[in-house]
């Protein structure tokens, strides 16, 4: 049954965060842009763009019966798995910072990787609620899904991109979690993930001198240690109330392409304590909202489905300050409503749509 209302504080908070990322981006990025663009708002307008077609996709979704996307789960996996096949190819993908992830439409980019996480969202949560009395037996229910799960990360690393494919695993095994599988398993399978990890880093050196700049940036300053130096000398200065808006240094082409990964950084320096503490609220505020959809909701899959929706968002934003402030090595993860890219942004909102719709009839 659908109410005439829906979560108000919801859509709010995420148009409150997503117009306060526009405005850092144009802090972020002005210097950059006037240097290689000869103009200051070259990714804002870029990301304004994104941000309008976002809210009308998240307003259009929230209106259309998220139980919809149960008929055509398997049908919007399918075309994610092609998409994801077909960026390989070399001559239609395009390679940027060393990936091939993306499609390049005109002067924008749209990457098939931020999709595939909301179509295995959308297949994972119709699989749970349909095999809910399978899901202790690690057989039938836990692996028939697990293959599916790997099958896609397999083709993301292929790209490779670590980092969205790391989103996408955690999101999906939390959401198994929460299906009451048996913690034994996950500790199986923590062990399991933690040797992959390390065949992963072995057969990629770049990945191991990540490593090695995350455990001590100094040993290569110039390198691979720059990055997330020149974010802690960000972050460092910014005190209670920052530097003030506008009056980064890091920005003056210290910190590259701040606009990104590490805006968070530029945040830091220039509203300080401050600036992290409503970052970081607005996070944890459309997080406890879309629990709270989740949990008043009676269908098995708009609660997987809300539930797998927020996991994404929370992780990738949680993954993202992480590498930021240091605590992991670099991984290539995106802010949600705050980094430039108008993939992230599109398929943050796209969640907040579907989590909407849920929420009005629930």
């Amino acid at each position: 049954m659908q109410k005439k209302t829906f979560d108000y504080w919801l859509l709010i908070s995420v148009l409150l965060i997503g117009i306060f990322g526009i405005v850092m981006i144009y802090s972020a990025s002005s210097i950059w842009a006037v240097y290689k663009f000869s103009d200051a708002f070259k990714f804002v307008k870029a990301q304004g763009i994104f941000f309008l077609v976002g809210i009308l996709l998240m307003n259009g979704l929230s209106k259309i019966d998220y139980r919809i996307y149960l008929k055509y789960a398997n049908k919007i996996l399918f075309l994610c798995f092609f998409l994801l096949v077909l960026v390989l190819i070399p001559g239609i993908g395009t390679v940027r910072n060393g990936s091939r992830s993306w499609f390049g439409l005109g002067g924008f980019g749209i990457q098939p990787s931020e999709f595939a996480k909301i179509g295995l969202i959308i297949y994972t949560s119709k699989y749970l609620s349909l095999n809910q009395k399978n899901m202790r037996d690690i057989k039938k229910g836990v692996l028939p899904i697990l293959l599916v799960i790997f099958s896609f990360f397999a083709l993301i690393m292929l790209e490779p991109d670590f980092g969205t494919a790391m989103v996408i695993v955690l999101t999906l095994i939390c959401m198994i979690f929460i299906s009451g599988v048996k913690i034994s398993f996950f500790v199986k399978i923590g062990c399991l993930g933690i040797m992959g990890i390390v065949a992963l880093i072995i057969v990629a050196p770049y990945r191991m001198a990540r490593i090695v700049s995350f455990l001590n940036p100094w040993t290569d300053p110039l390198g691979s240690g720059f990055q997330i130096i020149q974010s802690l000398y960000a972050i460092g200065p910014g005190g209670l109330l920052g530097q003030g808006f506008l009056n980064s240094h890091q920005k003056h082409f210290y910190l590259p392409e701040p606009q990104t990964d590490f805006i968070f950084s530029i945040i830091s320096e220039e509203f300080g304590f401050l600036g992290v503490l409503i970052v970081t609220s607005f996070f944890f505020f459309i997080f406890y909202r879309s629990l709270k959809i989740a949990m008043n909701t009676n269908d098995a899959f708009g609660k997987y489905l809300t539930f797998g929706l927020s996991f994404g968002i929370i992780i990738q934003a949680i993954l993202n300050l992480c590498v930021v402030i240091g605590l992991i090595p670099v991984t290539g993860v995106t802010l949600p409503f705050f980094s430039y890219g108008g993939s992230s942004l599109l398929v943050s909102m796209i969640s907040i749509g579907i989590i909407l719709s849920v929420s009005r009839r629930s």
